[in-house]
C-alpha cells in the first residue's frame, strides 16, 4: 500500500510501515496475558488437598462463600455477619434457576464450623453445596483412593 506524492514517473512513494504498531500489539498482548489471572478476586484461602477432586468450576458466575482461617465468612468475596448469611444468600439466589453454592474454607477452619455454615445455606433453600479443594500433587482426577 503505498501513495503517490509525485506528480511525473519515478516520483517519492510513501510506504506506510505497520511494523511498531504491531510490536505495540504484541506488548500489550503479553501484558493482558500476563495480568489477566492476578484480576480474579476473593478471599486468601489455603484450600485443603483432595486425593480425587475435579478441575475447578469457573467461579466467576457461582455463588461462592469463602470461610477465611478467622471463621469470618465472604459472600462472592464481600464480608458478611453469620446472622445475615441465609438472609442474603436468600436475596442473591432468587433470580437464579439453579440454587448452587460453592464452599471455599480454609484448610485451618474447624469441620463443624463448615458445617454450621452449611445449615445455613441449607435453610436458606440451597440446592446443591459444592466443596472447593486444591488437587494433591501427582494425583489423578478420576483415580480411585486406596
Amino acid at each position: 500500500m503505498s501513495i503517490d506524492l509525485g506528480g511525473a514517473k519515478g516520483g517519492v512513494k510513501a510506504d506506510i510501515n505497520v511494523t511498531p504498531l504491531v510490536d505495540v500489539m504484541l506488548v500489550l498482548l503479553i501484558i493482558m496475558m500476563l495480568i489477566a489471572p492476578m484480576l480474579q478476586q476473593g478471599v486468601s484461602v489455603r484450600l485443603p488437598k483432595a486425593e480425587n477432586s475435579v478441575d475447578k468450576p469457573e467461579t466467576q458466575g457461582q455463588t461462592v462463600v469463602a470461610i477465611a482461617a478467622n471463621k469470618s465468612l465472604y459472600l462472592n468475596a464481600k464480608p458478611v455477619p453469620e446472622a445475615e448469611l441465609a438472609r442474603r444468600i436468600t436475596e442473591l439466589l432468587e433470580a437464579k434457576t439453579e440454587k448452587i453454592v460453592l464452599i471455599k474454607a480454609d484448610e485451618e477452619v474447624e469441620y463443624g464450623t463448615v458445617m454450621t455454615t452449611m445449615d445455613q445455606l441449607r435453610q436458606a433453600g440451597v440446592e446443591d453445596i459444592g466443596l472447593i479443594t486444591e488437587r494433591k500433587k501427582g494425583s489423578n482426577a478420576l483415580g480411585g483412593g486406596q
